[in-house]
């Protein structure tokens, strides 16, 4: 069931910057989520949609595919994994195939106009650690990562990838509930002391009572960070 790549095109729910286009976001949804599920989510949470006059936002749907820890049941899922843990290998071959799927939606942006250095990849709970494998493993020349409630597993290939290779590395920017019971906080907190010994710039948020979710704070903080990465046209260079 698991498709191939190549033969996969995944569904997008788009959002057109206001202004002239001159950078883009990818935003991938957590297990079991779509792209159109979690626009309405942020839209709930911040009462608006997530907008900026220049940075198209990309929120892709993952392909239904059996996930194991509903015991096989087909889900939107960017992978398939043994548990929710950090100490399972990970299943490398459904992340691998999604890896070269989330690069020709990044290929299409390039193809449009947009360097890759104007193009940002994130996401929430599984959507951040696959960003995470996106961006670390295969496009290191993207403005930033951002991973919500994510974490990689200990014996990660992200990891081993970032051992193998210096050069710059692209930033990124984590937020954590303290709350949250379904992806510890304790998780984040050692991919991104992991990450950070590996050469990575990183930032870790944490927010005091949140569970697996997402809230205002952690929005409009993401909402700033995402401008000191991908500025408007007077900070951006003009060619």
């Amino acid at each position: 069931m698991a498709a191939a790549s190549g033969s996969v095109r995944l569904q997008r729910c788009v959002v057109s910057p206001a202004g002239r286009h001159s950078a883009s976001l990818i935003f991938l949804h957590g297990s079991g989520d779509s792209g159109q599920g979690l626009r309405r989510w942020i839209k709930q949470v911040l009462n608006q949609d997530l907008t900026f006059p220049h940075i198209k936002i990309i929120y892709p749907t993952a392909p239904p595919r059996p996930y194991t820890p509903m015991k096989g049941g087909i889900s939107n899922v960017w992978f398939d994994r043994v548990r929710i843990s950090n100490d399972c290998p990970e299943h490398l071959e459904s992340i691998d195939a999604m890896c070269q799927v989330l690069t020709e939606l990044i290929d299409d942006e390039v193809n449009s106009g947009i360097k890759k250095n104007r193009i940002l990849i994130g996401g929430f709970s599984m959507g951040g650690c696959m960003a995470m494998h996106v961006a670390y493993r295969n496009h290191r020349d993207v403005a930033g990562v951002f991973a919500l409630s994510s974490f990689l597993n200990k014996t990660s290939a992200v990891y081993q990838a970032l051992g193998q290779r210096g050069g710059e590395l692209p930033e990124l920017f984590q937020c954590h509930g303290a709350a949250d019971q379904l992806v510890l906080h304790a998780w984040g907190q050692e991919t991104n002391a992991a990450l950070r010994s590996l050469g990575v710039r990183t930032t870790l948020h944490t927010f005091p009572g949140l569970h697996h979710e997402l809230s205002t704070d952690e929005l409009e903080k993401l909402k700033s960070w995402i401008l000191t990465r991908l500025p408007g046209e007077t900070g951006a260079q003009k060619e």
